[in-house]
């Protein structure tokens, strides 16, 4: 990780912004780099999303969220009782503004979810310790951005007639400021909608009310044109692809959610002909060990486990090298070699004392999951009575040895999620 990041000229404490895509499975890193903007650093397979496409209206409805989310130290738990967590801090302003209700929506550890994003222990430990490192670096706050697809023109015509596009096109000029500028663009809320880098007209201070009618207001110019140009572009292509009669995805699944094809081929693998022995071989960085409390999707009303997506193979799909592998390898575990080890490099500053080795990944590692909770136990993170979920009982303090809570303010010991 720390040999790619110098490659990239990112120094090891620069501002970080993650993306998370539904359909696809998979968490982008981005990472400032010497030159101020973003630069893609890793895409991490999710490990188990929960619920449809669409954004988290009422507790209970197991959606994860989808939107724009604001990190801060106090949000991140070393606690967590799936390993490392932090809180998305779901209902954010629009939520709000929108009277949706819910809590404790997480990304976190165990690979288990019910209205969380689950990734694997290893993964959630570097992606933790890439938001610790930005913090002790001076980023006060770090930006997620929720979607449920990479908002490419194809995939905008395969979801038209989902009722929650007008939603989509709204949070999709966030997207394409972002792809544009590779800055994190200001976000505010104003008669309950998201606006993007807003800016007054004239020059004057801009005050937005969530819940009051949105004054006048532009993009800056000097990216105004670039966004416009990419947007009139975008609607070309999606009308092309409607008027091509580009097929449309069902608006409801049926399986709760998703997991990236390469967890489900593993789970398959494993309840076919081999067990967690025989690790799987794929190329690039090992995903790590989805532990004993997956829930993986199923085939409504059978114990089948559901397919991946059908992604398109059109060129406009952005196809990830994780999809390639799933899609390209009739067997995506064994018919290609791994890939060779790199040499060893620095490790990650830990966070809190280790409270559990179970895992044979070479990924960096930074806490271990609390004794208190069994390796073997069946419980999600979920909305539970109350409000309450799951992930909300609290954790024993973290030592005290000039470590993760004491170089942080003394609201990260507030969160016991």
């Amino acid at each position: 990780m720390y040999a790619e990041m110098q490659q990239k000229n990112m120094p090891t404490d620069s501002p970080i912004l993650v993306r998370i895509f539904k359909e696809e499975s998979e968490l982008e890193i981005w990472k400032q780099d010497s030159s101020g903007k973003f630069a893609h650093l890793k895409t991490y397979p999710i490990c188990r999303w929960s619920g449809e496409l669409g954004p988290k209206v009422k507790q209970g409805d197991r959606q994860a969220p989808e939107g724009f989310y604001t990190i801060t130290p106090a949000q991140m738990n070393p606690n967590s009782n799936y390993y490392l967590s932090f809180n998305l801090g779901f209902p954010n302003a629009y939520d709000r503004a929108n009277n949706r209700d819910g809590a404790f929506l997480m990304v976190h550890g165990d690979c288990s979810s019910a209205g969380c994003y689950a990734m694997t222990d290893e993964q959630i430990g570097e992606i933790f310790a890439l938001g610790r490192d930005s913090f002790f670096g001076g980023q006060k706050a770090f930006q997620v951005q929720a979607y449920p697809f990479r908002m490419t023109p194809l995939n905008m015509a395969r979801h038209r007639n989902n009722p929650a596009m007008p939603f989509w096109r709204m949070i999709k000029q966030g997207y394409d400021i972002f792809e544009v500028t590779h800055e994190e663009p200001k976000v505010d809320v104003c008669d309950r909608h998201y606006v993007f880098n807003a800016v007054s007209p004239s020059g004057a201070p801009l005050t937005l009310n969530p819940h009051g009618a949105c004054p006048a207001y532009r993009l800056p110019e000097e990216i105004a044109s670039a966004v416009k140009a990419k947007e009139t572009e975008d609607e070309r292509k999606i009308a092309e692809y409607t008027q091509r009669g580009t097929g449309t995805v069902p608006v409801h699944m049926g399986t709760d959610g998703g997991m990236h094809a390469v967890f489900l081929a593993r789970l398959k693998q494993k309840a076919s002909w081999e067990s967690y022995s025989r690790p799987a071989k794929v190329i690039g960085a090992q995903p790590g060990d989805m532990g004993n409390n997956v829930n993986p999707p199923h085939v409504p009303g059978s114990t089948e486990l559901a397919a991946a997506p059908a992604l398109p193979a059109d060129a406009e799909s952005t196809e990830s090298p994780w999809q390639k592998l799933t899609a390209s390898v009739s067997n995506a575990f064994g018919s290609r070699p791994a890939q060779a080890a790199p040499a060893p490099q620095p490790q990650l500053a830990a966070a809190p004392a280790p409270k559990r080795v179970a895992h044979n990944s070479s990924s960096t590692k930074v806490a271990q999951k609390p004794a208190g909770k069994s390796d073997g136990h069946a419980q999600q993170v979920a909305e539970g009575p109350n409000g309450q979920p799951a992930d909300a009982t609290p954790a024993a303090a973290p030592a005290a040895s000039g470590g993760f809570d004491n170089r942080w303010s003394a609201g990260a010991d507030q969160n016991a999620h």
